[in-house]
Order: C-alpha cells, then sequence, then structure tokens
C-alpha cells in the first residue's frame, strides 16, 4: 500500500489529489448529463458525434500554443487559470438548462468553448505533475492522477443518472460549477520552490514541432503513443455511443447510463491503482500490447452483447485495461523526456492521445447513422486488435535484451 500511494507523501500532491477528486465528479456528471441531453433532444448518433467532435477538436488544433504555455509561462497560475475558465463555463451551461432556454447549439458551443481550455489545461497539468512530485515518484504520481480521474468515474456517471432521473440536467451543471472551487482553493494552497520561467524561443509551432521530432525520434515512445492514438481514435469511441446502448439495446435508461458509465470507471480505478504499486518499470511495452488486446477484445465483446450485466462486466474490463495501457504510456514519455522539452512533449501526447478522439467521434457517428452503433463499434475494436497485432509483430519480436528496459 505504501508503493502505490508514495506520491501522496508530497503536501502539494495531497491538496492536488483531493481537489481534482472533487472536481472531477462534478466534470463527469456533467459530461454525462450532456451527452444525455445532447440524445434527449435530438435522438441523433450522428449529433452525438458532432458533439464529441466539438469538445475534442480544439486539443488537436491548440495543443502546440497549450504545450508552448506550459514551457515558458508559470504552470501552477496556468493550471488555476484554465479551473477558473472550465467553472464559468459549466456555470453558462448551469444557468441555460435550469432556465429552459438550452438548445443543442449551445451545448456544441460550450463544448468547444471547453475543449479550448482544456487544450491548455491538460499540457500545462501533466508537465506540472513533476513540479509537486519530483522525478522519483513521478510515475506513481502519473498512476494515482490517473486513478483520481477514474474514480470521479465511477461515481460522477452514477450521480449524473440518478440526478437526471429526479432533479433533471441542469443540477449536475450547477454542482460542476461549484465542484471546481474545491480544486482551486487546492492550488491556492499549495506551496511551490519557485521556478524561474524559460526564455521564450520561437513560435509555439515550432515549439510543437521539436516536440514531436523527439516523440518520433524515440522508438519506445513513438510506438507506444502510435498505438494509444488508435485506442483513442477508435477504441474509446463507446462512450459516444453510450446513451444509445443504454436505452435502447440494453433499456436501462439514464439510470442505466450512469450505471454503465460507472462499471467502466470502476475498472479504471482498478487498472490505475495496479499500474500504482508498480515498482520496477521494465516490460512496460508487453503490458502494453496486453492490455491494448484485451481492451480491443472487450469493445467487440460489448457492441455484441444484449444482457445489461453482462455488457457492464464487459465495460469493467475495458476500463481497467484502456487505463493501465494509458498510464504504461504516459509513464514512457515522461521518464524518457528531458524536463526542458516537457511541456512541448506533453502537448504532442494531449495532440496524439485526447486530439484525435473528435476525428474518431466524427467518423463513429457517420458509420453509425448507416450500420448502427453496435456493427461500428465492432469495426472499430476489430481495428484497434489488428494495431495491436502490429505492434506485437513490429516492436516487441524485435526488441533485444540490450535494448531499454521502459522498451522491453
Amino acid at each position: 500500500m505504501s508503493a502505490r500511494f508514495r506520491a501522496l507523501q508530497h503536501r502539494n500532491f495531497q491538496l492536488f489529489f483531493a481537489g481534482q477528486l472533487t472536481s472531477l465528479i462534478g466534470t463527469w456528471m456533467q459530461s454525462t448529463a450532456q451527452l444525455w441531453l445532447v440524445y434527449k433532444l435530438t435522438g441523433s448518433a450522428a449529433l452525438l458525434g458532432l458533439f464529441a467532435f466539438a469538445n475534442q477538436i480544439p486539443i488537436l488544433l491548440l495543443a502546440a500554443v497549450g504545450g508552448y504555455v506550459a514551457d515558458h509561462f508559470n504552470r501552477h497560475r496556468g493550471v488555476i487559470w484554465t479551473q477558473t475558465a472550465s467553472m464559468l463555463l459549466a456555470l453558462l451551461l448551469a444557468v441555460l438548462t435550469l432556465s429552459h432556454h438550452v438548445q443543442v447549439w449551445h451545448l456544441i458551443v460550450i463544448a468547444f468553448l471547453v475543449g479550448i481550455v482544456n487544450a491548455f489545461d491538460v499540457p500545462i497539468r501533466q508537465a506540472f505533475i513533476i513540479q509537486m512530485v519530483g522525478k522519483p515518484d513521478l510515475p506513481n504520481a502519473i498512476a494515482l492522477n490517473s486513478s483520481i480521474f477514474n474514480g470521479a468515474r465511477v461515481v460522477g456517471p452514477a450521480l449524473a443518472g440518478l440526478a437526471i432521473a429526479w432533479v433533471g440536467e441542469g443540477w449536475c451543471f450547477l454542482f460542476n460549477a461549484m465542484s471546481f472551487l474545491a480544486v482551486i482553493a487546492a492550488l491556492l494552497a499549495m506551496r511551490l520552490a519557485p521556478v524561474a520561467p524559460k526564455p521564450e524561443g520561437g513560435s509555439p509551432l515550432r515549439n510543437f514541432i521539436e516536440g514531436f521530432r523527439f516523440v518520433m525520434g524515440d522508438a519506445p515512445i513513438r510506438s507506444a503513443l502510435l498505438l494509444l492514438s488508435l485506442l483513442s481514435l477508435l477504441g474509446l469511441q463507446y462512450s459516444v455511443f453510450m446513451p444509445i446502448f443504454a436505452n435502447d439495446i440494453l433499456h436501462g435508461g439514464p439510470r442505466g447510463l450512469g450505471f454503465l458509465m460507472s462499471s467502466a470507471g470502476v475498472g479504471a480505478v482498478i487498472g490505475a491503482l495496479h499500474f500504482a504499486a508498480r515498482t520496477a518499470y521494465k516490460g512496460l511495452a508487453r503490458f502494453i500490447a496486453v492490455t491494448s488486446s484485451i481492451c480491443a477484445a472487450g469493445l467487440i465483446a460489448f457492441s455484441q452483447s444484449q444482457i445489461f450485466l453482462l455488457s457492464a462486466g464487459v465495460l469493467f474490463v475495458v476500463g481497467f485495461a484502456a487505463t493501465a495501457q494509458m498510464a504504461a504510456t504516459n509513464t514512457i514519455v515522461q521518464s524518457r523526456v528531458p524536463d526542458e522539452l516537457r511541456g512541448r512533449v506533453m502537448a504532442v501526447y494531449a495532440a496524439m492521445f485526447m486530439g484525435v478522439q473528435p476525428i474518431g467521434a466524427l467518423f463513429a457517428g457517420i458509420i453509425a447513422r448507416h450500420i448502427g452503433a453496435p456493427l461500428t463499434l465492432t469495426l472499430f475494436g476489430s481495428v484497434c486488435l489488428a494495431g495491436t497485432l502490429l505492434f506485437v509483430f513490429r516492436v516487441l519480436l524485435r526488441i533485444t535484451p540490450q535494448q531499454s528496459p521502459a522498451a522491453s
């Protein structure tokens, strides 16, 4: 247990952990309520895809700027500003919904604005973690940070399902706005050693290209990130279809939606804590291959299931495998990048992981409109499985005992 939670010996990370857990419960409540509200207002799989596209595309477009900010400006202040902006957007969404003026275009525009905030928040926050814990405890902090996100993923959707059924979507948005106060207070309470800002060198695009060259020139990082990009592009699109599976296929309604998303969240928490318990990081490439295979097979099984409890159980496995793969990939990246490139490399990580999701979401919505959500997810899971096999043949089978421990 002490190994699993060793990053919590740092006071600043304790504050971050507590504040983020509260805030992310609200974030997951809002995400679940937004998906349900879009589907309730339109009944369209294509518009679910468009909504997800609007929420994620700014990360792909603005990751270069976010990485530049993370490397050249105060990361602590940057996280405070992004959390404040997210709070104000959640409050706007709550006011529109509770006053019964909300329309689909409001949801899409606000999702796009939240995506702009996240384009800065993700690389800044990822680069900020090392400032709280130092390099020795960085892998553990990454895994615990993932467990925070996914722990909230357990509670948030379940609370959202109950709140939607009892009082409506607007109260989910209001709770999310209020939850940001916890993380902002935690950030303000931190005591951090001063860090001199790096001199501005080159444009954000040039900085991003430098990070991209580093990623593509480092074989372990390149191979792990490409496989993670495939998971993000296709595999994680199951969340876009959740309202369809919960309501039309499994007949669970909003409570069923919350339960399904929480099942994936429980698996994700256990996956993150399982990885956090590691004290040696040899064999990460094999670990990634195994978890990616399990995730892809789980997606195919979920797409064909028409039994609610079986679907929930499969999502538990998918959540476990996907989160463990993400944590292992993040660890490979952060353990190999020099600190002066950390922000721009994490911007590349954000673009290759979160930035490709909107393309997949739009693609998923269009395909599902013609062949249905189950067949679309079967197709996506099959492609992910094929990508994992390619990873095994082109990466694992070429590893020699002399290569880097992280690569093997």
